[in-house]
């Protein structure tokens, strides 16, 4: 039987709480080994805990979402982390994912998303709620991008479903090919467009959307 995925919700809304801990518990794949509603508490169970995945409220009391990701930087507790927030403003995603966030939830859409998320970043992938894509799909030079043709069909097949939010898992099945396989494409992907940084790969597939999506 697989492990399910260890996860703690901090929000200092009881309601919010509540909605995530049925989704979440629906999930079959997930355990919630706890709650948490302010900063100082949530460090302390992400210490004695030891999630895998930390649903964080940005907008915690006592200490916020982003000082107890800093902290857990410093500690380094390896529980990944998944913000929660009302914050649409690119300067705050671009703060979190400095932190070190694993994903970047919007709290209007967290129902939907928010297991999606969990499986994504435990499979090692980023994950932001496609609302905020728009901030990411903005055309920023890549230094040495060498674009698309550089790539193999097989690559460019690869990374289309990247940019569909798939994960290592759900590409190989989709693709008839190992896992091992896609990540070695996702390397060479890499390394041709000159990526650097553990969210460039998803920002480039989500800037190409449009052209993955004609092929």
């Amino acid at each position: 039987m697989t492990e399910k995925v260890r996860i703690l919700i901090a929000d200092d809304h009881p309601i919010v709480r509540q909605g995530l801990r049925q989704t979440i518990s629906g999930a079959g794949d997930m355990e919630i080994v706890g709650e948490t509603s302010d900063g100082a508490e949530t460090l302390a169970a992400a210490r004695a805990k030891r999630p895998q995945v930390i649903v964080l409220d940005i907008g915690l009391p006592k200490l916020d979402g982003l000082q107890v990701a800093q902290a857990m930087r410093q500690e380094k507790l390896d529980a990944k982390v998944i913000f929660l927030t009302v914050h649409r403003e690119e300067r705050v995603m671009q703060k979190a994912l400095e932190l070190g966030a694993a994903g970047y939830v919007l709290k209007d859409s967290a129902i939907t998303d928010i297991v999606a998320a969990i499986r994504a970043v435990s499979d090692g992938l980023p994950y932001i709620s496609p609302a905020m894509t728009a901030h990411l799909v903005k055309k920023r030079p890549v230094p040495g991008e060498v674009g698309l043709n550089a790539l193999t069909p097989a690559e460019r097949r690869v990374l289309k479903l990247i940019s569909q939010y798939k994960t290592t898992k759900e590409i190989a099945e989709a693709l008839f090919i190992s896992t091992r396989t896609v990540e070695s494409h996702r390397g060479s992907i890499t390394q041709k467009l000159g990526l650097r940084g553990s969210h460039s790969l998803m920002r480039y597939a989500l800037e190409h959307f449009p052209e993955l999506e004609r092929e």
